[in-house]
């Protein structure tokens, strides 16, 4: 069995998600200790937090903020957020990103107040 693994970002079908559109990779993996999603942000992103998962992101092409636990953040191209568990959080403006969650996403460890 081979011990890595590779993805390419345009083969993955996007998806919806509360930050708006993603694709991610390696979420089929056995036992991954991490994910890494490319995320186009809408305008309408959602404001959500996740109990179990750190998620890191790098901004890639926009500028816009970060909404973290009610503050407001600049961000550009190479800002590098790290959101602990816990923290409502959401991007704001014609962003896209890299996403990297930690352990692995999980679907089910994605809340909302509303």
């Amino acid at each position: 069995m081979k011990k890595y693994h590779v993805e390419n970002f345009d083969a993955i079908e996007r998806n919806d998600c509360p930050c708006g559109s993603t694709r991610r990779a390696f979420v089929g993996v056995e036992d991954a200790v991490a994910t890494i999603h490319l995320v186009d942000i809408s305008k309408d992103s959602k404001s959500h937090y996740h109990k179990k998962l750190t998620e890191i992101y790098l901004v890639l092409e926009g500028e816009g903020h970060m909404e973290l636990d009610g503050d407001l953040v600049a961000v550009k191209p190479m800002s590098v957020i790290y959101i602990k568990p816990g923290c409502r959080h959401r991007a704001v403006g014609n962003l896209r990103i890299i996403n990297i969650p930690v352990p692995a996403f999980d679907p089910d460890d994605e809340w909302f107040d509303e």
